[in-house]
């Protein structure tokens, strides 16, 4: 006990970030990108079954999209749910319901089969994403956060190339049983969510008192810090927390991730329609290793950017330049639509966009609001978000042709100028609980938070 009262206020802020990064980070971060993977698989599957059930580009622009319709829906009552029953329970749900209906996914027989499985899978996965970012509201500091969720934002490329690497080779070699290689897509990457939901049942605790790595001087110091940052807001009713809806700022920064989901969804379905038509003589697993190029350089700059964001305190012009890059990526690759190393290169600081931006765009959010009303205010920010990643599918796969999908990037193209206006639009201070001079210079002369050493990128 004379050890635990020795060590000073410093040496807790050192140590029990890192203890709670090295035991909280790991288990979300696989969570999330099986979640990531299973979501964007479809564009893999999508040649095998325009050969086997018939499905076109338009149609595969629909059944990629529709996913964002139950998202729209169900988003803000599973982030309810997830504040009554718990985050273990209620992310271990997500994960292994997710996982059996992406398995499933892989024997459907019709394009409208195709399009349920969707819908379903949306209903499935709903609150995920917003849920864990309102969780590590409850394990970090303001000033660790943005490296939290930019770890936890690195789950979107690793998943993305992972399942680029894999998902060629399975469609070139998996043939198990008779069944069709693209099938296998489906099964062989929805089987490690199920998984993965088992272990957060016995791994992840709900919240900081359950915590059995931190103990009693840890949780009270964390207890008390977070307090210094989060004053007493009132009533903690249904009403309390659907007040998140009504602020202007927060409908403000809705509509742009709204926009920016056309690009980001845009290019995490259609990218490997994209490779291919660059030559169509590339195998599966040609268009996996190529399709893997654009995250990998665009994790990296996820990491750099969200460090930079954090050393300097600044968040909307972070975004701002993000969304501007993808922009410029995107129109450089319908450009280039018939050079392949220049269109890569487009491909990949449209990555670094669409990429980048994210820990920075829920720093700001996440600031914007008391923290009662996080978790709904983050499920509606998404939920919206949801809405473009319906659209921005959709639309390419209204104006692409089977010959030519760039032809309709021009679509998220322009949401994603739409969605840099709206930004710049927002107060330079979006909170009242905005981070004082002090607390910057305490973020850039405290250690940095220790993020888990992850595969490499």
């Amino acid at each position: 006990m004379m050890k635990d009262e020795e060590i000073s206020e410093n040496d807790l802020g050192r140590a029990v970030p890192r203890k709670i990064a090295a035991r909280i980070l790991p288990v979300v971060i696989v969570l999330y990108m099986t979640n990531y993977m299973d979501r964007a698989n479809i564009g893999f599957a999508q040649a095998g079954m325009a050969r086997d059930i018939g499905i076109t580009t338009a149609v595969f622009g629909f059944a990629s999209s529709i996913f964002f319709a139950a998202y729209v829906v169900f988003e803000i009552p599973s982030n309810i749910i997830l504040k009554k029953v718990g985050a273990k329970l209620w992310f271990a749900r997500i994960a292994i319901t997710w996982g059996i209906v992406a398995v499933a996914t892989g024997m459907v027989t019709t394009s409208g089969q195709l399009v349920g499985a969707r819908v379903i899978l949306g209903i499935a996965e709903a609150g995920l994403f917003p849920g864990v970012l309102f969780y590590l509201t409850l394990w970090f500091r303001r000033r660790e956060r943005v490296r939290a969720i930019a770890a936890l934002a690195v789950a979107q490329p690793l998943a993305l190339i992972l399942g680029s690497l894999t998902g060629g080779v399975i469609l070139d070699n998996v043939h198990w049983f008779g069944v069709q290689s693209w099938r296998w897509v489906f099964v062989l990457q929805g089987l490690p969510a199920i998984a993965i939901g088992i272990v957060v049942l016995f791994v992840l605790p709900s919240t900081p008192d359950k915590a059995r790595f931190l103990n009693r001087r840890e949780m009270s110091w964390l207890t008390d810090e977070l307090a210094k940052e989060t004053p007493d807001e009132g009533h903690d009713g249904f009403r309390a927390q659907l007040g998140a809806i009504r602020n202007r700022r927060v409908l403000q920064l809705a509509a742009a991730q709204m926009f920016i989901a056309c690009g980001l969804y845009g290019l995490a379905f259609f990218l490997p329609l994209i490779v291919k038509q660059l030559n169509p003589s590339y195998s599966s697993t040609n268009i996996g290793v190529l399709g893997a190029i654009p995250y990998v350089v665009g994790g990296v700059g996820m990491l750099v950017i969200s460090r930079h964001s954090d050393r300097t305190g600044d968040r909307k012009f972070h975004v701002i330049a993000c969304v501007l890059l993808a922009a410029v990526g995107l129109f450089g690759a319908i450009q280039l639509k018939h050079y392949v190393v220049p269109s890569l290169m487009c491909l990949t600081i449209t990555a670094i966009g669409v990429l980048g931006y994210i820990a920075p765009f829920f720093a700001m959010a996440s600031e914007m609001l008391p923290r009662k009303s996080v978790a709904v205010g983050l499920a509606f920010v998404n939920s919206i978000a949801a809405i473009g990643g319906f659209a921005g599918p959709f639309m390419i796969g209204i104006f692409a042709t089977d010959d030519d999908v760039t032809v309709g990037l021009y679509f998220p193209v322009g949401a994603l100028l739409v969605a840099s206006v709206l930004v710049a639009l927002l107060p330079e201070r979006t909170t009242s609980r905005s981070p004082q001079p002090r607390d910057r210079t305490a973020a850039r002369n405290s250690p940095a938070l220790i993020v888990p050493e992850l595969p490499s990128d």
